[in-house]
């Protein structure tokens, strides 16, 4: 049983990863936050993705305005 798991797991990630191919997330060779975070839950949603799924994630801005010190 636990190998029968084991392989739809397998195939579910292989799927995942061809849909991800398919939308062209692996064309660019820079990528950020929001685009890797596309990338991994595209490979995770896996056949979910071809029933018409687009799973998006926004990521935080990296440029967060720290205050400077004093003088």
């Amino acid at each position: 049983m636990g190998r029968l798991i084991g392989i739809l797991l397998v195939l579910w990630l292989i799927i995942g990863a061809f849909a991800a191919f398919q939308r062209g997330y692996f064309d660019d060779a820079e990528t950020n936050c929001s685009e890797t975070s596309d990338i991994v839950l595209n490979i995770v949603a896996g056949p979910l993705n071809y029933t018409g799924i687009n799973p998006k994630v926004g990521c935080p801005d990296v440029d967060v305005d720290t205050p400077e010190p004093s003088k």
